[in-house]
């Protein structure tokens, strides 16, 4: 049996298509349909019922599927791990980003690896939806507050808070022995923001302000620029805000009371982490050395 094709039938299998199977792995559609045919000749037996939009396993196929995948990828990683130390970053590095996240910070991590790693073809895609690695064709997915999940390894590359700001012509209001329950500020929030929300903060002392919306975005990108433009105070994270902080182009007002949140990145626990990847998580980490907020005097 041609491994090459046994391969190429599992990976076709797992994606549920050759379409999928070819985005996940960078090789030709036309490649894997003809591997599998190859492979469908040689056995003698159908694997695959192709449809004109669909396709589905034989019963052949899916036995087939079901005791050789596992074996699979065994040799494929313990090839790869023979040539993991001396190996150097190359191929197709797929990563998935949050949008905020992404569109702040990723585009010039991506820069970075790309000047010093020519070698990888580095493609960073900014979504929201939760992606499944393996099923998505992701080497690396970036998360915040990930749920522990057995499938996932990775590690914590930065700490993130929240935090009050406005436009430095705004006047910060001060609470006092009138405003037990605290004080109603003009506020830009999220689209969805309960009516009822207070952000409780952290300042000189311990506050609770009280929003009142004056616009409801449904972008964070959109909230700060509203805030810049003067509309309100926003609750944002530090990541989006801090540098226009230090630049004075907005005010300070004081820091969410809740605990940071954790950004991690995360890929397959059945996955070695290569070369690529590894250089890749260097090139992250480095963009954020000792990332922690001080607020201004």
């Amino acid at each position: 049996m041609d491994l090459q094709a046994l391969a190429d039938f599992n990976l076709v299998a797992a994606h549920g298509g050759f379409g999928r199977a070819s985005r996940a792995s960078g090789r030709a559609k036309a490649t894997l349909s003809r591997r599998v045919a190859e492979l469908e000749q040689s056995l003698g037996v159908r694997l695959i019922e192709r449809g004109s939009h669909s396709l589905r396993l034989t019963d052949e196929g899916r036995a087939l599927h079901e005791r050789t995948s596992g074996p699979m990828s065994d040799i494929a990683e313990a090839g790869e791990a023979v040539v993991l130390g001396a190996s150097t970053p190359r191929g197709r590095l797929r990563v998935s980003a949050p949008v905020l996240l992404a569109h702040v910070a990723f585009g010039r991590i991506g820069a970075r690896f790309a000047h010093a790693y020519p070698d990888v073809q580095l493609e960073i895609v900014a979504e929201d939806r939760l992606v499944d690695p393996v099923e998505d064709g992701y080497d690396l997915v970036i998360r915040i507050n990930p749920s522990p999940d057995e499938r996932l390894v990775g590690r914590r590359f930065l700490n993130d808070e929240l935090l009050v700001v406005a436009h430095p012509d705004r006047q910060r209001p001060t609470a006092s022995a009138h405003d037990p329950d605290g004080v109603s500020v003009d506020a830009v929030v999220m689209s969805l923001t309960p009516p009822d929300t207070v952000w409780r903060i952290r300042h000189e002392h311990d506050e609770v302000l009280r929003p009142r919306p004056v616009l409801r975005l449904s972008s964070m990108l959109m909230m700060r620029d509203a805030v810049l433009a003067g509309a309100g105070a926003a609750l944002l994270p530090k990541l989006l805000v801090d540098d226009d902080i230090a630049a004075g182009r907005l005010a300070y007002w004081g820091t969410d009371a809740r605990p940071p949140v954790e950004i991690w990145a995360l890929q397959s626990s059945r996955r070695l982490v290569g070369a690529k990847v590894r250089a890749f998580l260097d090139v992250v980490e480095h963009s954020f050395p000792n990332r922690v907020f001080v607020p201004p005097a």
